[in-house]
């Protein structure tokens, strides 16, 4: 996760973070990515049924499910066990969430233990009632997934109609006091979008927008031909840093942030290099702080059944259950050969990324989509997008 906002238009300092300690408990939100302990942010899908059917759905998730999902008790067990191993968020995901009898509770009993509550949906199923119910839970963040304007995001949804139901989410969060913002995942079926969810976000103020680049996974993995070359990508964050730029100078205030490509980070770098701007040092050192790729140590993952996994895009490595064994000892396994190396993965990564002289800062970016390109776990990233020059 790069920041954008933070980094190139400088809401951000190096001294912020240190000035809390870089302790993940003691951090505001905004400045998570740069703990030193990297206590890990927990996805919890906590089902896997959706009343959309997106194209590019990691979890491909469905309509109708007999898989067993965690019980409320269950639910329960697991937020204890994280809320004293020292994780700071828990992201309820799916499927929809929101399709969960039982989210509002788990959400505030996760904050009463002292986590931070967010949620990522597709928006569809919040009404103002739903929104305050939220809201007096103590949600923290509500993302809603949006991957174009109407035509597109409707087609990526798979159902017409999903983008007015979501921007009327959008508007019962504002009208709650929920901070509310925008997931948007790149490839070449919508990339010509991004200027137009720039508007968007201005438009109806929202406050946060976040840019994946595409996971090969789940039924991401049937969108690999659709994904951006190197040039698109480079010419694609340009213009995010672009309009980034633009609507800080004009005192329009967002957060913006590109997700699951840490090449963003030794990009931005160079570019303010290029441009002589006087902060390159200060976001180098936030840079290294921030450490690239977490799979398996800063962000974690469990399914709707208990399993963890690693991040919530690598889905075909178990660790193991929490039914049977409690998360916190599952994440410090180190008798577990891949969660070693995960732990250390600067030693184990392979070709361009380990002479990169950008691995502390990227950390080898994404094993899924390496593995999913190569079979090799520790291969190269097919989505870097530095060239051999830039890497060093």
């Amino acid at each position: 996760m790069i920041g954008i906002s933070k980094l190139y238009c400088g809401t951000v300092e190096p001294s912020d973070p240190i000035r809390y300690g870089r302790q993940s408990k003691d951090l505001p939100a905004h400045l998570l990515q740069f703990s030193s302990d990297k206590k890990p942010v927990v996805v919890w899908n906590v089902t896997r049924i959706c009343n959309l059917n997106c194209i590019h759905c990691y979890a491909r998730a469905v309509h109708r499910s007999h898989e067993r999902e965690l019980t409320t008790e269950e639910g329960l067990n697991l937020l204890n066990d994280l809320a004293s191993f020292g994780v700071p968020v828990i992201l309820f995901s799916g499927g929809e969430p929101l399709l969960r009898h039982d989210l509002t509770r788990l959400a505030r009993y996760a904050v009463d233990r002292g986590m931070r509550a967010v949620i990522s949906t597709n928006g569809i199923l919040i009404d103002e009632e739903k929104a305050v119910t939220l809201k007096d839970a103590g949600v923290s963040y509500v993302g809603i997934s949006l991957d174009g304007l109407e035509k597109v995001n409707d087609h990526f949804r798979g159902m017409r109609g999903s983008f007015q139901m979501a921007l009327k989410g959008i508007r019962n969060c504002q009208k709650a006091g929920l901070k509310v913002g925008l997931r948007f995942t790149m490839n070449r079926l919508n990339v010509d979008q991004v200027p137009g969810i720039f508007d968007l976000v201005e438009e109806m103020n929202i406050e946060r927008i976040c840019f994946y680049h595409l996971v090969y996974s789940g039924r991401g993995s049937d969108l690999i031909d659709q994904d951006l070359s190197h040039n698109e990508t480079r010419q694609i964050v340009d213009l995010i840093m672009d309009r980034t730029r633009d609507m800080h100078d004009r005192g329009v205030k967002k957060e913006v942030l590109t997700v699951d490509n840490h090449a963003d980070g030794p990009y931005l770098y160079l570019r303010m290099l290029t441009e002589d701007n006087p902060r390159a040092g200060e976001v180098l050192e936030l840079l290294k702080m921030n450490g690239g790729n977490s799979s398996g140590q800063g962000i974690g993952c469990v399914n709707w059944d208990g399993t963890v996994y690693a991040d919530q895009f690598w889905r075909h490595h178990s660790f193991g259950t929490i039914l049977s064994v409690p998360f916190s000892h599952i994440w410090t396994d180190l008798t577990n050969p891949l969660m070693a190396q995960l732990k250390d993965k600067n030693r184990y990564v392979k070709g361009r990324c380990a002479r990169c002289r950008w691995l502390d800062i990227c950390g080898g970016n994404f094993r899924a989509r390496a593995e999913a390109v190569s079979g090799d776990t520790w291969g190269e990233d097919p989505a870097c997008y530095l060239t051999d020059k830039e890497i060093g």
